[in-house]
Parts: structure tokens; sequence; C-alpha cells
């Protein structure tokens, strides 16, 4: 993979530092915005980069460069990648996807008639830990509950209560609790049970009206999963599927998950009722831990560059699809 960076934040830092233990991707160029070219610069000495661009044209005039990763705010996203898209390029869109549901359908239509891949950087779809909450669900019987909560209180949280309005809390700008955190417990939803027959978001919103945190309930057939984020206080944050025959859990953060319990009830025990009258089944307890040494990029950014260089439409595909999914559900 011969890759573009595209900007210069802290998730751009982040991607670099990932990239680096990852084998067949050229770093062949950074874009910054003029008054971001030192900080492109910066990057481009230490992480070896050939060019440091600040003409986005320029950059996809580039011949050698056939996949660009966008790491901009969120209004920006559609802007960016149907121009990368347009110019022939691949594109790696950091979460969320877009803005809307009707621009993420536009950029898959181009990715497709190009035959072209544009990918989600949503971290969770390839961890270690998602592949296994999705290989061992049905163990679970039937599903009956869903329940995921990304609460943390956003370092730029007191500037908005100062009335100093950055990207994050700019629902102009596609800001916000939605998009940003609670991004990651849909995708989960979404990706382990499938589209939900409705949606409802019910928001709490601040002085310009973004959400700073909510809860979005989705309903499916039999059961509902229910999503809270929230950049505006602090909560345990956890993600937990319940079913009939028992239940699995992820303790913390859901975009860097570590260790996945499962308990399972075992079917060939007599279950014993308890002081309140509850039937008490006995039970085997799973745990399964992910590499915790790794960058939480690392395997989404090695998925990455196996579907590029070899060409995996199926996989890409399902990855857009995806992407689609969650996009029709928040926008």
């Amino acid at each position: 993979m011969n890759l573009a960076i595209i900007g210069t934040g802290k998730i751009v830092s982040e991607s670099l530092y990932a990239i680096q233990s990852i084998e067949n991707i050229n770093l062949k160029a950074i874009y910054a915005r003029k008054h971001s070219e030192e900080k492109g610069i910066s990057f481009a000495k230490k992480y070896s980069i050939d060019t440091v661009y600040t003409d986005y044209d320029e950059l996809l005039n580039n011949s050698e460069i056939d996949t660009v990763y966008i790491g901009l705010i969120n209004s920006v996203h559609y802007e960016y990648a149907k121009k990368a898209l347009e110019n022939n390029k691949h594109v790696i869109l950091e979460k969320p996807f877009t803005g809307t549901y009707e621009q993420a359908c536009e950029l898959v239509d181009i990715a497709i008639n190009k035959k072209l891949f544009i990918l989600e950087a949503i971290t969770v779809l390839h961890s270690q830990i998602f592949k296994e909450m999705k290989s061992n669900l049905h163990k679970l019987g039937k599903i009956k509950a869903m329940l995921c909560n990304y609460s943390q209180y956003s370092s730029r949280y007191d500037n908005y209560l100062k009335g100093i309005v950055e990207p994050a809390f700019n629902p102009d700008l596609y800001g916000g609790a939605l998009l940003d955190i609670n991004i990651y417990n849909i995708h989960y939803c979404v990706g382990l049970l499938g589209q939900p027959r409705k949606s409802t978001y019910f928001a709490n919103r601040g002085f310009n009206g973004v959400d700073t945190s909510g809860t979005i309930v989705l309903e499916y057939d039999g059961f509902s999963a229910v999503c809270t984020g929230a950049k505006d206080s602090d909560s345990p944050s956890f993600i937990s599927i319940q079913g009939e025959n028992g239940y699995m859990c992820i303790q913390g953060k859901p975009n860097v998950p570590q260790k996945l319990t499962m308990v399972l009830v075992d079917k060939n025990s007599i279950p014993q009722k308890d002081a309140a009258g509850a039937l008490k089944r006995a039970i085997n307890t799973i745990e399964f831990e992910s590499d915790t040494k790794k960058h939480r990029m690392v395997d989404e950014f090695k998925n990455f560059v196996d579907i590029i260089d070899n060409n995996r439409s199926k996989e890409a595909k399902k990855l857009m699809d995806e992407s689609l999914e969650v996009m029709k559900v928040v926008g």
C-alpha cells in the first residue's frame, strides 16, 4: 500500500505510531493545511514520509499514491473522501464515516463504480475481542438484551461550558456524543446483531443544540439494544449482551476492548432456587484477553493493507455495508 496521510491532528499522530509496526505500508506523503505545515514537516521527519503537501489536489495527482487515510474533522470527511475517489484513490476514512446516510451512500456508490474501496477506520470491528464475540454469540441462545455505555468527560467540555465551541461540540461540524463515541456502541450492535427495525435517540443537548450526551434505543424483533454515550460526564463503560443461555461482556472503553468474559449456563446441572425464588443455574465462565502490547489501530491497518493490496472485494464490501448500516441508524 502506497499511503498518503491527510491531516496532522491527534488521531493522525496515533495512526502514524501504529503504522510503524506494519509491513507493506509505504508512507508516500502527508497533507497539512498551510497553517499546520510545520507540524506536517515534523511528522514527515519523524516517520520518514516522502513529501509534505499543502495542496490536496496536488497530492491526489501523485500517481505513486494508491490510498489516502483521512484523519480530519467530521464535517470534511465527505468532501475529502469524494475527491480522493474521483482521483482513483482507495480511501481509509476515520469514524464517523460521514455526517449523513445520504453522503455515505454516495461515497460507496462512487467507490463501487470505480472499483475502489472506501473503508471506515472503526477499530472495534478489527479487534480480537469483537471476532471472539461474533464467533461465540450463538452460544447465548435467544438474545434478550444488549446494553452499551461509552462515557468519558471530554477534555474540551470545560471550554464548552465557558461558551468556547470547538469542533467536537459544534453540531454544524457533526460534533456531539452520538457521532463521536456512541458510534462505537452502535457498531457493536449492528456488527453483531444486524440492522435494527427502528432506532430512537434521546439526547441531552447543550446551549448550541449539540448532543453532549444521549441514549439511542435500537429495536430488534423481541428485544432492544440500549446505547449510551456521554462527553459531559463519567461512568464505567461496558458492552453487555444477554441471552437465555448466558451473557458476554466487556468492561472498559469499547474502542479499546481488552478482555471478554462469557458466562454460559451448564445445561447438565439441575438449577436451584435462591432466597428470592429465582432459579439459580450453574454456569461456566470463559475469559479471552487480547494482545495488550500493540496499539489499538494496528489490527485495522493490517486488515486494510490485506484488503487493498490483495483486492479482497468481498471483505471490503462487508465493511462498506457495515458502515452504511450504521449511518442508516444515526443519520
